[in-house]
């Protein structure tokens, strides 16, 4: 099966060549030139590869990768940079990246690490089953196929900004998650719900994975803050 690879860059000439290349290798490859573009191609086409500039209109790569990352903990990511900075490669790591490579770049090195990271990628591994499934104290989540098991053994099929949002919140565990990072991450920068909405969803975690809803070990409302996930 030809592997397929998500270039986004918004230079043109630079978008093309690497395009060109990689499809010289035998790759079939998608382009998109700002992140709103990327996290579109992302969220509704499967990719073995995301390489992803960090400088884009309307968005950057930092955040398209955190988006990204909340429903997607296993298609590799490639950032690619003008800038040579060791705190923008951690920035990068930190929010879910592969690899990193900075420019200007040898396109050999690039197609080098690409095959790696292909050749690597756990997709459809045991060790990807275990990534995609998350299991706090009788509960579990499987972030692919959106089933969960609560309490009581009770069978669920959560939506997908439920798992969105749980995602984010497991993703930052003990650590207070703004309600505007929800809002970006979650719900994206088009549609803002009210905070109310976001209660409801808080709400309904507790009534699935809670023994006691009213004094919730998992599930944390920070007032004037935001939510915290704790186990």
């Amino acid at each position: 099966m030809t592997s397929r690879i998500l270039v986004v860059e918004d230079e043109e000439m630079l978008l093309e060549a690497v395009k060109m290349n990689l499809e010289m290798e035998g790759y079939e490859v998608e382009v998109a030139d700002t992140g709103t573009k990327a996290l579109k191609k992302a969220e509704g086409q499967r990719f073995n590869l995301i390489i992803l500039d960090v400088m884009l209109p309307e968005m950057d790569g930092f955040a398209v990768c955190q988006k990204i990352r909340i429903s997607d903990s296993d298609t590799p990511i490639l950032f690619l940079t003008a800038k040579d900075s060791g705190q923008d490669k951690i920035n990068g790591l930190k929010q879910g990246a592969d690899d990193y490579l900075t420019k200007p770049f040898n396109l050999e090195e690039l197609l080098l690490r690409v095959r790696v990271l292909i050749k690597h990628s756990v997709r459809g591994s045991r060790e990807a089953e275990e990534i995609r499934t998350f299991k706090f104290g009788d509960n579990e989540v499987n972030f692919l196929t959106f089933k969960a098991k609560g309490i009581n053994d009770n069978e669920l099929t959560l939506t997908k900004k439920e798992i969105a949002l749980f995602k984010l919140l497991v993703d930052r565990k003990g650590t207070v998650v703004s309600r505007n990072q929800i809002l970006q991450f979650v719900w994206g920068y088009d549609v803002y719900p009210s905070t109310r909405t976001i209660d409801n969803f808080i709400m309904t975690f507790r009534k699935y994975f809670e023994k006691d809803p009213s004094n919730p070990q998992y599930f944390h409302s920070v007032r004037g803050v935001g939510y915290k996930f704790t186990e």
